[in-house]
């Protein structure tokens, strides 16, 4: 696996800047978006959901993907953590977590840990006790009027309206509607559209990556060919992703007892394992957890993270409070669980900052 975590440049090819580079037509985007994608008067992103570089890359060598290999192919990066709630809100507000706070899956609030996808904490809904719009404050899509084409169930979800919010959002409820929505669009007049699909990354989880990755990401392929037909000459399509995967299996790490016994409580998730320390105990958590598990993952404090830039630069001290002491990052195709945790079966997960996680591809097309 990977020898040193893959550290986000969030001044760079990085997800969080192509929002950016496409609506403000900034420089940032130059050398790494084509430049007839950043001079196109209409433009449709396509995020796929679980579609790592590392991937991509093993399909298209298999011939699975005939239509996106016209493409222009670049490899960015996306953030830290490599999972969905942090990227997808990096990706729609052109900002580091450091900058917008969302800053995993699972985060601290206060005695509270927030599931950021499902807006939900203990308690069941935290819609009204942990208002998106506060717990996020960065406008999504540079407080510009765009177009949102995601899966009707999330319309109304706590997550939307975190980093989708103000968009002009349309629901479908299969991914055969996906092009007939975005032409609509830019036929209405609609300069940027912005789409979501998270199949891929749902038949990761499930199956791992194997014959039935590879048999979605040919079925999104085919998607994309007929994406391609319905845009109008001029319009620009680029896809990218919000995180690869890795295969984990059943190769699931048990917490030692010693350690929870440190430890106030978890948050995070799986491959990127935040630790709130008892109070006092944060020296003897650390020497603890390198001692287990030094030899699978990295091992890092809160203030090495921050320092190294992980989340990016000048986090607040409401961002910081949401984050713990010291925290486990697989380096190694394994998870870490609590002792007895009941959570799902996942074969392939995401998180940490290996290359197949952090590492996404960037593909662009102009339709001539």
């Amino acid at each position: 696996m990977t020898a040193n975590p893959v550290i986000p440049d969030y001044s760079g090819a990085c997800i969080n800047n192509i929002v950016p580079a496409i609506l403000e037509h900034n420089v940032i985007g130059e050398g790494w978006i084509p430049d007839e994608i950043l001079r196109a008067k209409q433009v449709v992103i396509l995020l796929i959901d679980g579609l790592g570089y590392e991937q991509f890359m093993k399909c298209a060598k298999k011939g699975l993907v005939p239509n996106l290999k016209n493409f222009s192919q670049k490899m960015i990066q996306t953030v830290a953590p490599t999972t969905t709630a942090t990227a997808l809100t990096s990706l729609t507000t052109g900002k580091s977590p450091s900058e917008h706070g969302l800053v995993g899956y699972k985060i601290r609030v206060g005695t509270q840990v927030l599931n950021a996808l499902r807006w939900t904490t203990g308690s069941g809904s935290a819609v009204e006790e942990i208002n998106p719009i506060s717990f996020q404050p960065v406008e999504p899509f540079l407080g510009m009027a765009s177009t949102v084409i995601s899966p009707s169930e999330f319309e109304s979800s706590g997550f939307s309206d975190a980093h989708l919010r103000g968009g002009n959002y349309l629901g479908y409820w299969l991914p055969s509607s996906i092009p007939m929505l975005i032409r609509q669009s830019l036929d209405s007049g609609s300069d940027f559209v912005y789409a979501y699909y998270d199949g891929l990354d749902k038949v990761g989880h499930i199956h791992g990556i194997n014959e039935f990755y590879d048999s979605e990401v040919s079925s999104i392929d085919d998607l994309i060919g007929r994406i391609l037909i319905s845009l109008p000459k001029g319009a620009a399509l680029i896809v990218t992703a919000d995180h690869g995967m890795v295969d984990v299996g059943d190769s699931l790490v048990f917490l030692d007892p010693e350690i929870m016994q440190l430890t106030e409580g978890l948050s995070g998730e799986a491959r990127f394992l935040w630790f709130h320390a008892e109070r006092g105990s944060s020296n003897e958590l650390v020497e603890s957890l390198e001692d287990m598990y030094s030899d699978i993952a990295w091992i890092r404090t809160r203030e090495q993270i921050l320092d190294e830039g992980w989340f990016g630069k000048d986090i607040s001290a409401i961002t910081k409070s949401r984050i713990g002491e010291v925290a486990v990052v697989a380096r190694e195709p394994v998870a870490f669980v609590p002792q007895g945790a009941k959570g799902p079966n996942l074969k392939a997960r995401h998180g940490s900052l290996t290359t197949a996680e952090s590492y996404v591809p960037l593909l662009t097309m102009l339709k001539s």
